[in-house]
């Protein structure tokens, strides 16, 4: 009996002693939409590359409610430490959450750099979301949206293959809330340089891509900080239609950091 879903589980690419890159999926996602961008920085610039599975995810949305933001914070530093045992020295790359996850963990690991892609900053004034863990009794989970399925993708075919949590669990927005606190006091310790990517056709993050990108940027407290705003992709920046310019402006941006 397997409990993981088949192609979504966790990865590990050897490839260079020098560069590890730690990739990192989002809310109610899976290590197979890190996948292909594994793939492409292993096979392309040869860099060791490591996609964890965050608790809770990749197996049945039950298992996602009974964990908690510490259980996820957790899978990404057992990660670390795995890759740092391979490489020189670890990058990290987060989409979404896995971008809250990333910066959170910047302020307190030994890391060479951070990718953040389609990484919210907050989530909207709702007073639901401080009731999250009595109401999440009455309604376990809520649609992500009321668009049709596939709304906000650029590339249909990677849409129809993705892979995540079809509702969003009720009582792990809490969690996501409680975690972007944390972010929050974690951005101004961040030191490392930081690549944070957005696409101006995001639908779903709820401050907008702009306005969460400026947020970060503006509190982080790195010297080195990149923006990059791209056109004609979804959320989902790593297997929508720019995914290639995804990976090659963090192929680069890993590239001239190297001493």
């Amino acid at each position: 009996m397997t409990f993981l879903i088949p192609t979504a589980e966790p990865f590990f690419f050897p490839g260079s002693p020098e560069i590890g890159v730690l990739l990192i999926h989002g809310f109610t996602g899976t290590p197979k939409e890190m996948r292909w961008m594994g793939e492409n920085l292993n096979r392309v610039h040869g860099f060791t590359c490591l996609g964890v599975r965050l608790t809770g995810h990749a197996t049945q949305p039950a298992d996602m409610i009974r964990s908690r933001y510490t259980d996820w914070l957790a899978s990404v530093e057992d990660g670390y430490h795995l890759l740092s045992g391979a490489t020189r020295r670890v990058f990290l790359a987060g989409l979404s959450m896995g971008g809250v996850l990333a910066l959170t963990l910047a302020a307190e690991l030994p890391i060479a750099g951070v990718v953040a892609m389609s990484t919210p900053y907050a989530l909207p004034q709702d007073w639901r979301l401080n009731h999250t863990t009595w109401l999440s009794k009455l309604q376990p989970y809520l649609p992500k949206n009321n668009a049709p399925p596939g709304t906000g993708w650029f590339d249909q075919q990677a849409w129809q293959d993705h892979i995540a949590y079809p509702q969003n669990p009720v009582r792990s927005i809490g969690e996501l809330k409680k975690l972007l606190h944390i972010m929050h006091a974690a951005l101004p310790k961040v030191t490392a340089p930081t690549l944070l990517i957005y696409s101006q056709d995001d639908l779903y993050l709820p401050l907008g891509s702009e306005t969460s990108m400026n947020s970060i940027y503006a509190h982080l407290g790195s010297m080195r900080k990149e923006k990059l705003l791209l056109a004609g992709s979804g959320h989902v920046l790593t297997r929508d239609a720019q995914r290639e310019t995804v990976f090659q402006a963090t192929a680069d941006f890993i590239h001239s950091l190297q001493k």
